[in-house]
């Protein structure tokens, strides 16, 4: 079901400031900046700035896995013992997600990217 590793978001509650850390540190400057959502492109993968991500969470860092189908996805992950945390979004471009809470509590993003190297056509 998973395709590897995609995403990580980590909340944060001065957006700029974490901004101009994290572009400090990589040494780049974001790929997308918005003030709902600042992306880095780190090796091929996507590290994020969620200014609303506290809320969202609750618990930190979010790392999400990509999948073919976000809706076969959070399917299986519930009729596994899974519950719904943040439902299905889409944010359009065909970019979708959902985090659902496993069974020992941990919270799990899958997002459906079709931009992302190596996702199916």
């Amino acid at each position: 079901m998973f395709l590897g590793l995609r995403t990580i978001v980590y909340p944060v509650r001065d957006l700029a400031t974490a901004r101009r850390w994290w572009s400090e540190i990589l040494g780049s400057a974001p790929y997308f900046d918005e003030p709902f959502y600042v992306g880095f492109n780190v090796g091929g993968y996507e590290l994020a700035l969620d200014p609303n991500g506290h809320a969202e969470s609750g618990a930190g860092p979010v790392t999400y896995w990509g999948v073919e189908d976000v809706d076969q996805a959070v399917t299986r992950l519930t009729s596994s013992g899974a519950t719904v945390h943040a439902p299905i979004t889409d944010y359009g471009g065909g970019i979708r997600t959902a985090v659902v809470v496993t069974p020992d509590g941990n919270l799990l993003g899958v997002i459906e990217n079709p931009h992302f190297p190596d996702s199916p056509a």
